[in-house]
């Protein structure tokens, strides 16, 4: 398993045929200008593994025997950022390259359970390789030869689709826990298995993940969320032990078969869209991981006697509340994902100039998609859906035809009527469980 090799294998074009016309146009003025100052610079990492893989790389990191002052001398357009892993961000066009300086074999700073405080101790390109967290991501591409130079069988791992830490894994695991959920994110977005001596340690040391900080757990539980391969990825944290106590926001939606449909479908509509390129709102991603949980109590505090408007906004409280204690969602989020929740209770509400207000509301969109997805799921009914997909496209009479329609049918009825206790059960087996119906 990934050992320190004396000397790298040096593959050529004709063995690997990734071409230098492969990288991004930053990526590849990046690297010449490093070569032409007469310092060693490598494309490195998962745009070298995604290149063999036939994969489009999302962004492109470059490696270099130059110091981030160096670096940041050469580009105008740059800056150095981070204090426990200093790297320089250069900016060509609109793309950000991320040029670190090989590290040394040695460490600055480790607390007392191992876990690397600092590391700015910069060394050689075959010390660097040894400090990369997976054999496939130890790999460097050289654009003036289009050569990748391996030293820990990265090549041979990627063709048998396998996840190899770079030395000791419970060591590499103390020294930075997150590598775990790298493992399960590389895992399940590659279809890769990961390598036994890799994989047994996980669970043992899954505990050191509640130390981190919970800003750098936020930012890699959306890598998770946003690899385009969400649901896989939280399967593979629960079968990794990694589903408990690590992401409090994700605990309440990893049962013990997590077979959710909605989450399901919420997760999968982001898949695609990430597949496709397309933007994703992660309040919109939030709101869908935790609506179970908000439906719960919006049942609950209806089932009690409240009004179904104001049990919604005590349950989106009760859910919020439970968050804040343990793990609190960065308020740009939250915003959203709360507009969302609150908005779901309007749907039903088809009378008179009610409608058209709603239409005006910033939010409606990302709401209304959310109640498709509801509906999808057999919360609500799909003639609710299609009555406002008919009202976005209708004009002013056939809206006014709607309107009319939804009241002759008593459409608005059952949110003046609904606060038996006794008529909960049926409600939600008539499929209006999910709120539009009770709204």
């Amino acid at each position: 398993m990934g050992k320190r090799r004396s000397k790298p294998r040096v593959i050529p074009l004709s063995q690997h045929g990734v071409r230098r016309d492969q990288l991004s146009t930053a990526a590849l003025k990046v690297t010449s200008r490093l070569q032409e100052a007469g310092f060693s610079a490598f494309v490195v990492g998962g745009a070298v593994r995604d290149l063999l893989l036939d994969v489009s790389p999302k962004d492109f990191d470059v490696a270099t025997n130059a110091t981030p002052e160096q670096v940041h001398h050469l580009f105008r357009r740059s800056r150095i950022i981070g204090r426990r892993f200093r790297i320089v961000h250069v900016m060509v066009g609109p793309e950000t390259i991320e040029v670190t300086t090989f590290r040394g074999g040695g460490i600055d700073d480790q607390n007392e359970s191992g876990r690397i405080m600092a590391d700015n101790t910069f060394g050689s390109q075959e010390e660097d390789a040894h400090r990369r967290d997976f054999t496939v991501n130890a790999l460097f591409f050289d654009p003036s030869d289009e050569s990748i130079i391996d030293y820990h069988h990265g090549v041979k791992d990627l063709k048998a689709k396998k996840l190899v830490m770079i030395g000791q894994p419970a060591r590499r695991y103390q020294e930075d826990p997150v590598r775990m959920l790298r493992a399960v994110r590389l895992a399940a977005k590659l279809g890769f298995e990961i390598d036994e001596d890799t994989r047994k340690p996980i669970r043992a040391h899954a505990h050191l993940l509640k130390k981190e900080p919970p800003a750098r757990l936020f930012d890699e539980m959306l890598k998770l969320l946003m690899s385009g391969h969400a649901y896989a990825c939280l399967k593979k944290l629960r079968e990794e032990g990694l589903s408990r106590g690590v992401f409090p926001l994700l605990d309440a939606v990893m049962g013990e078969d997590g077979d959710d449909l909605f989450l399901q479908l919420g997760l999968q509509s982001t898949d695609a869209r990430i597949r496709a390129d397309k933007p994703v709102s992660v309040g919109f991603l939030l709101a869908t991981l935790l609506w179970q949980q908000v439906n719960q109590h919006w049942q609950q505090h209806i089932a009690a006697g409240e009004k179904p408007l104001q049990a919604l906004q005590m349950a989106i409280a009760d859910v919020e509340n439970e968050q804040d204690n343990d793990f609190a969602i960065p308020r740009r989020f939250s915003v959203t994902m709360r507009e969302i929740w609150t908005l779901q209770g309007r749907f039903d509400s088809r009378s008179g100039a009610r409608p058209y207000r709603f239409l005006e509301q910033p939010r409606f969109r990302a709401a209304f998609d959310f109640m498709s997805l509801r509906a999808e799921a057999g919360e609500l009914p799909a003639s609710l859906v299609e009555w406002w997909e008919a009202f976005q496209r209708g004009d002013q009479a056939e809206r006014e035809a709607l309107i009319n329609e939804a009241k002759n049918s008593g459409a608005d009825e059952p949110a003046k009527k609904r606060r038996r206790r006794r008529t909960s059960n049926r409600r939600r087996a008539e499929g209006a469980g999910g709120g539009g119906e009770v709204a």
